[in-house]
C-alpha cells in the first residue's frame, strides 16, 4: 500500500500536483493499493470551485475525481478545509473525503511507502 500526501496548491505554476496524480494513477494501474491525502493548500484539489487556469493543459480536479471514482482512496484534511487554500470553507466535491489527522496516521502506519509532494 502506498500513501501519497499532497501539500501544494494545485495550480501553483509547477507540475508538482500533476506529477503526484500521474504517479498515483500509474501505481494503481500496476496493482498497488493507493491512498491520496490532501492537506494544506492541496485541499483545493477536492473542491469543485477550483477551476483549471487557461495556462494548464490538464484539469487536475477532474483527474482526481476520475481516480477517486476508479477506486483510489481519497482523504482531505477536515481542519485544512477551513484554514487552507484559495477557497477556504468551500465544500469538498464529496463530503465523504473529509478526514482527520488520525486517519492519516493510520494510513502511514499501514502503508509500505509514504510519499509527499
Amino acid at each position: 500500500m502506498t500513501t501519497i500526501i499532497l501539500n501544494h496548491q494545485p495550480y501553483d505554476g509547477t507540475d508538482v500536483t500533476w506529477n503526484a496524480l500521474r504517479l498515483a494513477k500509474t501505481l494503481y494501474k500496476s496493482g498497488e493499493s493507493v491512498n491520496i491525502f490532501l492537506m494544506n493548500d492541496a485541499v483545493d484539489l477536492a473542491r469543485d470551485k477550483t477551476t483549471k487556469p487557461d495556462s494548464y493543459d490538464y484539469d487536475l480536479v477532474e483527474m482526481l475525481k476520475e481516480m477517486y471514482r476508479s477506486g483510489i482512496n481519497l482523504q482531505a484534511c477536515g481542519t485544512c478545509n477551513a484554514r487552507c487554500g484559495l477557497f477556504k470553507n468551500e465544500p469538498y466535491f464529496d463530503e465523504k473525503v473529509s478526514s482527520t489527522m488520525q486517519v492519516l496516521a493510520n494510513l502511514a502506519i499501514k502503508s509500505d511507502t509514504v510519499i509527499t509532494f
